[in-house]
């Protein structure tokens, strides 16, 4: 048995040991928690006055939307502003984590992350759906997580869901392969670097490349790689390696050594290698992530930019937060319980009096960024606006349902989904990125706006049916009830007096027509811009 020589001195990685570079901010007996170490660190970076905290309402839909994906009910939204326990928003928070939505939410959320609305044929949507769902409400460590992604055992049938990863359309593709683990697990988007050094990223090397390509190879006789860069001439090889790390020596095996040969299948050592404490390019790009997923934008962002050149707008913060997630065992409901318990997170999403939209850029996080709504939230909260989630969510489902979004829009269905599943389809075909695009910016259509204006199914939403909002407001009479009905059903919040005279003017109006007249006001509502985005 030979073995393959390393190519490269130095340490693991050139950042090595995030725990040992953010000791200074390690809390201490008696030190703040992370949240409060938060708000200390954004607040010596914000360079003037910060919004004030954000109303009970707003930190209600909020959160509600980050954690569940959904909006609170009309009796959870009146209970929650009507109490007067100084505590009720960290209950709140501890409460939607224990919830069932929240692994639900987290399913959706990081399907699309990870996924990025590619298909495949061989793990049905459910059994991932289910997989992730479980392993959220297990609340399993999130490098156990990833590492479960990139290596399943193939006698391994309870984690057989988690091979999805992979095999989603382009994914059989070496060089995408490549470069989806490393913009997704590293933060780096290593594209230009297939070919040559990266031109303007001084950190994005070829042979940093080469080395992730050569390790998501599944056999050991494939462990080794030739290439050469356009720019110049000459042969290079390199093994595995991490970016920054050094080269893992591989054995070469006789055809009788299979079971040892096993040991040292290359993607396997990856799903062990790569998502440790000692990685830092992954726990910076894990946290990062997270409080994106929160925050509505990346302390490094764009999110799979980590370089020199692109420093995260509070380095000590990131630090800080990686330390401590692997202080914490890479617990995700910690960490997001954190983000969320800080001033920063719970800040109005309105300017501060005096202050310039200009001199409050996001990246300060002087006041809560504004977060479109996901095409999944677009469904839950549309559907829970209007009173018609119940039903949906009670309405069997036909086993192996046909119905796309393609064919309904295409005219090739004519009736609009009775189901709740079926009705995410057409959410998600309606307001997702084309596959294989990551969402991440607010990308707004004409396509969003006619789906609103014209489809006939969610029109019928806004018709009275059992239980439903327009049903609700039908059987009452006094205006200023009709108008508090209306916004905490759909903006969970109550009128304001000029809304409630509007409201009221309205009706009058429209008083021959009075069922069509509501349901154009709930219209209005779910088609405003306060309701399409997270504030």
């Amino acid at each position: 048995m030979t073995h393959i020589r390393s190519s490269s001195s130095g340490s693991m990685f050139a950042g090595f040991a995030i725990v040992s570079a953010c000791l200074c901010f390690l809390p201490k007996a008696g030190a703040a928690e992370l949240h409060q170490t938060i708000d200390q660190l954004i607040a010596q970076k914000a360079g003037g006055s910060v919004a004030a905290p954000a109303d009970d309402a707003e930190f209600l839909r909020r959160i509600f939307i980050d954690l569940t994906g959904k909006l609170p009910a009309p009796a959870e939204a009146r209970k929650f502003l009507a109490d007067k326990d100084k505590a009720k928003r960290k209950t709140l928070i501890d409460s939607l984590l224990a919830s069932d939505d929240f692994p639900r939410r987290m399913q959706e959320a990081f399907t699309a992350m990870l996924l990025e609305r590619r298909t495949d044929t061989q793990v049905p949507d459910a059994e991932w759906e289910r997989y992730l769902r479980d392993s959220f409400a297990r609340n399993k460590p999130w490098n156990q997580l990833v590492s479960e992604l990139l290596f399943v055992d193939e006698k391994d049938e309870t984690l057989k869901p988690a091979s999805k990863f992979f095999l989603v359309t382009g994914r059989n593709d070496e060089n995408l392969r490549t470069e989806d683990v490393a913009r997704l697990f590293l933060g780096r988007d290593i594209t230009c670097s297939q070919c040559h050094d990266h031109p303007e990223i001084a950190d994005y090397a070829q042979d940093d490349y080469f080395g992730l390509f050569t390790y998501l190879k599944d056999k050991p006789a494939e462990a080794s790689i030739e290439y050469e860069s356009v720019f110049g001439p000459g042969k290079h090889t390199t093994g595995p390696r991490l970016p920054g790390g050094e080269e893992l020596e591989i054995p070469t095996f006789e055809k009788d050594q299979k079971e040892e040969a096993a040991k040292y299948r290359p993607r396997l050592l990856l799903s062990r290698n790569l998502p440790t404490a000692e990685n830092e390019l992954f726990v910076r790009n894990s946290v990062n992530r997270f409080w994106f997923l929160m925050m509505g934008r990346g302390l490094v962002h764009p999110l799979d930019l980590h370089h020199e050149d692109n420093p995260p707008s509070h380095p000590r913060l990131l630090d800080t937060m990686a330390a401590e997630f692997v202080a914490h065992n890479f617990d995700v409901k910690w960490l997001l319980r954190e983000i969320a318990l800080s001033d920063s997170y719970q800040r109005s999403s309105i300017l501060p009096n005096g202050v310039a939209l200009k001199d409050a850029p996001p990246q300060l996080y002087r006041m809560a960024i504004l977060k479109p709504l996901t095409p999944e939230q677009m469904g839950w909260c549309i559907a829970g606006a209007t009173g018609n989630l119940d039903w949906l969510l009670e309405a069997p489902v036909p086993d192996n349902s046909e119905f796309t979004h393609f064919d309904y829009i295409n005219g090739r269905v004519d009736q609009f989904p009775q189901n709740f599943p079926d009705v995410m389809k057409l959410f998600v075909g309606v307001y997702s990125n084309p596959p294989g695009e990551a969402e991440v910016d607010f990308t707004p259509s004409m396509g969003h706006a006619l789906f609103l204006m014209n489809d006939q199914g969610v029109l019928d939403w806004l018709k009275p049916k059992s239980g439903n909002l327009v049903e609700r407001l039908s059987n009452l009479n006094d205006a200023a009830t009709v108008a508090d009905e209306l916004y905490i059903s759909a903006l969970t919040r109550p009128p304001a007096d000029e809304e409630v005279a509007e409201v009221a003017a309205y009706l009058t109006q429209n008083k021959d027509r009075r069922t069509e007249a509501l349901g154009e006001l709930v219209w209005a509502l779910i088609s405003s811009a306060e309701f399409r985005m997270n504030h």
